[in-house]
């Protein structure tokens, strides 16, 4: 709790995906029922108004959340797995292979991610397969970058020489004993990815992919409440807002994880953390 900006993540974080499982179970309103009041602003029966069909905002956010928050926590579960597995056995392979592995990397990197979800929609037809697809082939690179270079470091310390010492095989060194090691960088990432992940959907459901009508999405949403901003703002603003909120609290989230998880400054608040390294390089005082 000492660390402002972890706190800060994690509540906005649980606030966003917390009002997604809510509405797992419980929905103020059927988010597809038309109404007979369009445009209303927020009140006590809609507190965040309705849209141009008179549905109610707060229950479409709910829902639209369901599928945004589903791609994006698989994309980057599909994303991690695979790049992690690929960027250590290059780490550890290294040669050819290990070249080999990373410059695919560097291509699905390189390549635009819109594109390539624009792609799988016509090859697989709108819905959340392609989008989840294009948004996990994206997040490839990143977790292979960090698994390799976490694998190249750790590939000839003390005990992973001790371990081939006494025959532990490879598949079983590079699982149990370099991996766990990496638990703390690819967990950082995966939050840092998750956050990427959502604002990748809502792009994409904001060009027609994803999710298709009648269902809602936060991205669908947005592009659908365009239209009516001179007449009403509440149908973009509350979607956008939530979106906006849970993303920040994502990466805010990320970065107090990568202070909490560094075991040099565990105990230490930022503020301390920053004057530590102002004094650590500060020059002697004249005598």
């Amino acid at each position: 709790m000492r660390h402002v900006g972890l706190a800060l993540g994690a509540l906005l974080a649980a606030l966003g995906v917390g009002l997604v499982l809510v509405g797992l179970l419980w929905l103020p309103a059927d988010p597809n029922a038309l109404g007979r009041q369009p445009f209303a602003p927020p009140s006590l029966a809609h507190p965040m108004g309705t849209d141009w069909f008179g549905r109610d905002v707060l229950a479409r956010v709910m829902a639209g959340g369901r599928a945004s928050v589903a791609v994006a926590a698989g994309a980057v579960a599909v994303g991690g797995l695979v790049g992690t597995v690929l960027g250590g056995l290059a780490g550890y392979a290294g040669g050819v292979l290990g070249e080999l592995a990373m410059r695919v990397s560097d291509f699905l990197l390189a390549f635009p991610a819109v594109l390539l979800a624009l792609l799988l929609a016509a090859v697989l037809g709108p819905g959340l397969l392609g989008v989840t697809l294009a948004i996990a082939l994206f997040q490839i690179p990143f977790f292979a970058r960090l698994a390799h270079a976490g694998v190249l470091s750790l590939r000839e310390r003390e005990f992973v020489v001790a371990a081939k010492a006494v025959g532990v095989g490879n598949i079983r060194l590079l699982l149990r004993h370099m991996l766990p090691n990496l638990a703390s960088p690819l967990l950082v990432q995966a939050t840092v990815s998750l956050a990427g992940a959502l604002l990748a959907e809502a792009s994409l459901g904001y060009l027609g992919l994803g999710v298709q009508p009648p269902q809602p999405a936060w991205g669908r949403m947005l592009r659908e409440a365009q239209t009516y901003l001179a007449r009403s703002p509440w149908p973009a603003v509350f979607p956008g807002l939530v979106l906006g909120l849970t993303v920040l609290g994502l990466n805010l989230l990320g970065d107090g994880l990568r202070d909490l998880l560094d075991p040099a400054a565990r105990h230490l608040t930022p503020w301390r953390r920053r004057a530590g390294r102002g004094r650590r390089w500060a020059a002697p005082s004249p005598p």
